[in-house]
């Protein structure tokens, strides 16, 4: 059976990563324990050639970077996302039904609905409290077990079930979490907060004054198949990408400018502060050109022009089932490494330039590469590649991993495509010369 000390990590990374904060917390751990020095957008920087730095935004948001020891001249940038599918909880989200309470839920993101039934449901996200001095706080968490299951309805009570019928966001989707007794009213939200709290971070004397929380899949990330060959599990899209840009950056040689950039809310549009149409990326260069000597908007624009950007989000695998999705010519496969997507109207932000720098980077790293293009007759979807790009100028290039059941509770990938993916963004980070 294959393994690989990567599939190992990746699942201990999944498994710390329930929301965007928390694989934003994970990844922030991560690089400080290799090296990096956090930075903080709201004070000056003070950067020294040769040395690792990262700073986050929004919670949700990070920018890691290396500086070369002489002039930084261009960055090999690599883009991912934090965010993914979800159900998250409303703001007063606690209802009542034949003496069952559940959670109300919004759909984040375009979510594939009918996977969530009759799953084990834990719940994560961050609150804000005040604790016993008065200080207001911010404390990510997330229950260790499973509290929550949204039951389907059994087959002799809809007969036509099977026949592909719309489901309710709101009124279907309810997880349910506790039966009432005999006179018993439910627990508000913020006295489970405050329980769990307790349990999960031995937390008391607080009052919680806002949050925002997420359902999410109880049941760990594996590894399958006869040969070991696919890994399923939870938010595969996109954080299969942070991971591998994340490996990539730190185990690069850092004798190039070299920068990993992990946006949230792209499953939303990517319009908030720390998403790919904000700012982060921008304000980061801006530092980077800055910190040179050589200031200002001629300084910013030459760098940002004699860099590049890899956007890493998953791509459509070839479905066994439905072969005829894919265009007869286009069919990635998984383990068959990266690929490369491609869309006439720029969906993708891939060129023949940019596309065939990739392609010579990964056959120098004996890396397999695939193509993607969507049917002609069906829509394309798009990620931050095309989002950075125009806002930026920076030439971008569009790939990801093959996938099956792309926004599923679970998902599933290749068990050999991280290593190849980190090894073509390494040699990436790597490369001298960017044409």
């Amino acid at each position: 059976m294959f393994h690989s000390s990567t599939i190992t990590d990746l699942f201990n990374f999944l498994k710390c990563s329930p929301t965007p904060w928390h694989a934003i917390e994970e990844m922030a751990s991560r690089l400080a324990s290799a090296g990096f020095v956090a930075l903080d957008e709201t004070k000056p920087w003070q950067l020294v050639p040769g040395k690792r730095y990262y700073c986050t935004r929004a919670g949700g948001a990070l920018v890691a970077f290396q500086l070369p020891e002489g002039p930084l001249e261009a960055l090999r940038m690599v883009g991912a996302h934090t965010d993914s599918p979800a159900l998250r909880l409303k703001p007063q989200p606690v209802q009542m039904s034949t003496q069952w309470m559940q959670l109300g839920v919004e759909v984040y993101g375009g979510a594939l609905l009918a996977p969530w039934f009759d799953r084990d449901l834990a719940i994560a996200g961050r609150v804000y409290l005040r604790d016993g001095q008065g200080r207001l706080k911010e404390q990510l968490f997330q229950v260790d077990r499973p509290v929550a299951i949204i039951p389907s309805l059994a087959i002799h009570l809809d007969r036509e079930a099977n026949q592909g019928k719309a489901l309710n966001a709101q009124t279907q989707m309810a997880p349910v979490v506790w039966q009432a007794g005999p006179g018993q009213t439910p627990p508000s939200i913020e006295s489970l907060l405050k329980r769990w709290l307790a349990e999960q971070h031995d937390l008391s004397d607080i009052d919680i004054i806002d949050y925002e929380l997420s359902f999410h899949d109880a049941q760990p990330a594996s590894q399958l198949g006869l040969e070991g060959e696919m890994i399923s599990g939870a938010r595969l899209d996109n954080l299969l990408s942070c991971y591998c840009g994340m490996r990539a950056l730190m185990e690069s040689d850092g004798t190039q400018g070299a920068l990993f950039i992990a946006n949230d809310h792209e499953e939303i549009g990517s319009g908030s502060t720390g998403g790919a149409q904000g700012t982060l990326l921008g304000d980061v260069v801006s530092r980077l050109a800055e910190a040179q000597g050589t200031g200002g908007a001629e300084a910013r624009i030459r760098l940002l022009q004699s860099s590049r950007l890899i956007s890493c989000d998953n791509a459509h695998a070839v479905h066994p089932s439905y072969p005829d999705k894919h265009d007869a010519r286009h069919q990635p496969a998984l383990n068959q490494g990266p690929v490369i997507k491609v869309n006439a109207s720029q969906r993708y932000a891939t060129s023949a330039a940019t596309g065939a720098l990739f392609r010579e980077i990964c056959r120098e790293a004996d890396v397999p590469v695939q193509t993607f293009v969507s049917r002609a007759d069906m829509p394309c979807g798009t990620t931050i590649g095309p989002l950075t790009a125009t806002r930026t100028g920076v030439p971008t290039l569009d790939i990801g991993l093959a996938q099956w059941a792309m926004h599923s509770i679970r998902e599933t990938a290749g068990a050999h495509d991280p290593d190849y993916l980190i090894r073509a963004l390494t040699a990436f980070c790597n490369r001298s010369h960017l044409d």
